[in-house]
C-alpha cells in the first residue's frame, strides 16, 4: 500500500494529518481491517516574518533619560522551530538618527542611548528588520516623535546699541534695537519682554519679535550719570524660562549747569594797615557738569550793571578763588567793601554765577586819643578857677577826648600824670572829671598845673596828654592879677622865640637898606659925572648971633649949595639936626658964589661961621 501526496501540504494551515486506513477483503460479507495513520507535516521555511504594523509611531520626551523604552516592534513567523525564531535589528535608516536608539534583538524593544533634543530633530525615522532562522526577513518603519520640553530659555540678540547718550536727548530716542527668539515650540516658544523698574525708558515692539529700547522723558546726567537697564524675556512654558539682558547706558554731559558757590555770600576780615597782597580768604564754586563744562574760573564783576570797573584794592585768583587785598586799608576811611565775584565754566556757551563778598576791615589801634577839652592849642592857656572854700569832690573841669578807632581801641581811661600837688586832685578813670581830692588849704600854691593822661584800651595802648591849670582864689574878683602874672610867665616862655624872629627881621631890613643905599650912591655918582648937580638950597638964618652967645647953633638951617664942575666926586655927610627944625620963615636963603671960602670943621659956632656962608666948598662942608 503506497500513500501518495496528492497536493502540497501547508504546515502553517495544518501541521498534522490523521486518517484511518481500512483494508477490505473480497469476502462476503467482506471483512475489513482498520489502522490509524498520523501524518506530521514538517515545517519548511516558506514564511517570512510579518510585522504587526507596517509603521510604528512612538513619542518620547526630549528630556527622557538614557535607556528609556520608546516602543516595541513585533513580528511573527508562521514557521516553527528555527524557522520561526525572529531576531530584530535596525536596517539602513535615514541619516544617522538610529545612533540615539538601540533595539533588543529578541524582544524588539527600542530604547534611547542618549537624550534627544527637540530643537535638533523633532522626529526620528527608523527601519527595523525582522529575520527568521531560515534567513527570511521583513522590514517595518518606526517613527519616533520627540515631544518638546521647555528646556530652552528665550534668546535676546542685540542689533544696535547707542551709548553714551547725550543728556539733552529728546523723548523717543532709540537706545537699543534687539530681537527675541525661543527654540522651543508651542507654548514653550511663546515669548514676552519686559523692562524692569524704569520710568525714563520703555520697550516698544517694532516688528514681530523685534523690540526697541527708547527714552520716554528728559535725562539729567547730574542726577544719574549711568543707567543700568535690564530687559527680561520669558516664554509661556511650565515652568516658564527667562533670559535677561543688561544695557548700560552712559549719559554724556551737556553744559546745562551753571557754577554754584558753596555759600550764598562770603564775609572776610582784614586788619587795617595790612601788608599789600595779603590773602584774606577764598571763594569756592562747583559745577555739576564734568570735563571742560565743570572747569570753573573766578573773576571780579562790577557790583552794578552800570559800572564798568571793579574795585582796584581787591583781587581774586582765577584758578583757586583766593581773595587778596592789594593795598593797605584804613578802618577810619573805609570799614567794609562789597565786591561781586563771578564764577564761569568753560563750556559752550559758558555759564556763570555771582556771589557777594563782603570785606570787613578790622580796626587796629593806630589812632591816639584826641583831646577836645581843654583845648591844647590855645595861647595863652586858659585856667580853671577854684575857690579856696571848695570842698573835696569839687568838680574843677572835665577832660573830653575822643578816639577815631572803634571797639575796645576807643575805650578811653583818664589818669593824673603830673600835678603841682598830686594829692589835691583826682581824675575819674572813665569820666575824665577832675575833682578835688581834699579841701583847698592856705599852703597850696595859687597856680596849680596838671597833666592828665588819656589812654585807650588797644594793644598796644596809645595815649595823649592834656595840660591844664587851675587858680586857687579866695574871691573871683582877684582873678585879674593871677591872670596877668600867668600871661607874663607864658610870654616869658616864648620871649626867646620872639627875639630870634625880631633879630632875623632886623638883619634882613638892614641888608635891604644897605643894598638900597649903595644903589642910590651909584646912581648919584653917575648923575654927578654929567655936570652941575644941585643938591639943595641952604638958607642960613640971621640968628647966628644967637648961636655966638651959646656956642652952638640953636636952630636948624637949610642950605642950598652950588658946586662947581668937578666937585661931584666929593663925599658929604649930612647929620640930622639935634634940635627941632625952625619954621620956614626963620630960614634965610644965601646965594652961592664962585668964590670958595674956608669953612672950619667941627662944631659950628658963631666964630666959625663965615661972613658969606652961602659959598662953601665940598671939602669945607661936613
Amino acid at each position: 500500500v503506497e500513500l501518495v501526496l496528492e497536493k502540497p501540504l501547508d504546515r502553517e494551515e495544518q501541521s498534522e494529518v490523521g486518517f484511518s486506513l481500512i483494508a477490505v477483503d473480497g469476502g462476503s460479507p467482506p471483512r475489513s481491517g482498520t489502522t490509524q495513520i498520523h501524518i506530521v507535516v514538517l515545517d519548511v521555511n516558506d514564511n517570512a516574518p510579518i510585522f504587526t504594523q507596517e509603521l510604528y509611531v512612538g513619542q518620547v520626551l526630549e528630556n527622557a533619560p538614557e535607556g528609556s523604552v520608546v516602543l516595541s516592534v513585533v513580528a511573527t513567523d508562521r514557521d516553527a522551530g528555527a524557522n520561526g525564531d525572529i531576531s530584530y535589528q535596525f536596517s539602513q535608516a535615514v541619516g544617522q538618527s538610529h545612533s540615539a536608539f538601540t533595539i533588543d534583538p529578541t524582544s524588539g524593544e527600542i530604547k534611547l542611548t542618549k537624550p534627544l533634543d527637540f530643537e535638533a530633530a523633532e522626529s526620528h525615522e527608523l527601519s527595523v528588520r525582522a529575520t527568521d532562522g531560515g534567513g527570511l526577513s521583513a522590514i517595518c518603519k518606526v517613527l519616533v516623535e520627540v515631544v518638546d520640553v521647555n528646556d530652552n530659555a528665550p534668546e535676546l540678540v542685540v542689533s544696535s546699541f547707542n551709548s553714551p547718550l547725550p543728556e539733552n536727548a529728546l523723548p523717543g530716542t532709540v537706545v537699543a534695537l534687539f530681537t527675541v527668539k525661543d527654540r522651543d515650540a508651542g507654548a514653550n516658544g511663546q515669548m514676552s519682554c519686559a523692562l524692569e523698574d524704569q520710568l525714563l525708558f520703555s520697550l516698544r515692539l517694532a516688528y514681530r519679535n523685534y523690540y526697541e529700547l527708547v527714552t520716554v522723558s528728559a535725562l539729567d546726567r547730574e542726577e544719574t550719570a549711568r543707567y543700568i537697564l535690564t530687559v527680561t524675556a520669558a516664554d509661556a512654558g511650565s515652568p516658564p524660562l527667562t533670559t535677561t539682558q543688561t544695557f548700560t547706558v552712559d549719559i554724556s554731559d551737556v553744559n546745562d549747569n551753571a557754577p554754584v558757590f558753596n555759600q550764598t555770600s562770603y564775609t572776610m576780615y582784614v586788619r587795617e594797615n595790612n601788608v599789600p597782597a595779603v590773602l584774606v580768604g577764598a571763594v569756592s564754586a562747583s559745577d555739576a557738569d564734568v570735563g571742560p563744562n565743570a572747569k570753573v574760573t573766578y573773576s571780579l564783576a562790577p557790583a552794578h550793571p552800570t559800572e564798568r570797573t571793579t574795585c582796584s584794592c581787591i583781587s581774586v585768583n582765577s584758578e583757586n578763588g583766593h581773595v587778596f587785598v592789594l593795598r593797605p586799608l584804613d578802618y577810619e576811611q573805609v570799614r567794609q567793601i562789597e565786591v561781586l565775584v563771578s564764577a564761569s565754566d568753560t563750556g559752550s556757551p559758558p555759564l556763570s554765577a555771582n556771589v557777594t563778598v563782603r570785606l570787613v576791615v578790622v580796626d587796629e589801634n593806630d589812632n591816639a586819643p584826641l583831646v577836645l577839652h581843654p583845648a591844647q592849642d590855645s595861647s595863652p592857656q586858659s585856667s580853671e578857677l577854684v575857690p579856696m572854700s571848695a570842698e573835696a569832690g569839687y568838680l574843677v573841669t572835665k577832660v573830653v577826648a575822643v578816639d577815631a578807632d572803634s571797639g575796645q581801641n576807643s575805650w578811653l581811661s583818664y589818669h593824673l600824670l603830673r600835678a603841682t600837688d598830686p594829692g589835691l586832685f583826682a581824675v575819674g578813670a572813665q569820666s575824665g572829671e577832675v575833682r578835688l581830692r581834699r579841701p583847698v588849704a592856705e599852703r597850696d600854691a595859687v597856680k596849680q598845673k596838671l597833666v592828665v593822661l588819656v589812654r585807650d584800651n588797644g594793644r598796644p595802648p596809645l595815649s595823649a596828654t592834656a595840660a591844664l591849670s587851675a587858680l586857687l582864689l579866695n574871691d573871683f574878683s582877684d582873678m585879674r592879677l593871677p591872670h596877668s602874672s600867668l600871661a607874663t610867665e607864658d610870654e616869658g616862655s616864648s620871649l626867646t622865640t620872639y627875639l630870634i624872629i625880631s633879630l632875623v627881621f632886623i638883619s634882613l631890613l638892614f641888608l635891604t637898606s644897605t643894598a638900597a643905599f649903595v644903589a642910590c650912591k651909584v646912581c648919584k655918582r653917575k648923575e654927578l659925572k654929567g655936570g652941575h648937580v644941585l643938591y639943595g638950597e641952604g638958607n642960613l638964618q640971621s640968628g647966628l648971633a644967637d648961636a655966638a652967645a651959646v656956642g652952638t647953633l640953636p636952630h636948624a638951617y637949610c642950605y642950598e649949595i652950588s658946586l662947581t664942575t668937578g666937585s661931584g666926586n666929593s663925599e658929604f655927610k649930612f647929620l640930622k639936626p639935634i634940635l627941632p627944625s625952625l619954621p620956614p620963615q626963620h630960614c634965610a636963603r644965601a646965594g652961592a658964589t664962585d668964590d670958595e671960602q674956608d669953612f672950619p670943621r667941627g662944631p659950628i659956632t658963631a666964630d666959625t661961621v663965615p661972613d658969606n656962608p652961602g659959598a662953601l666948598s665940598a671939602e669945607q662942608f661936613h
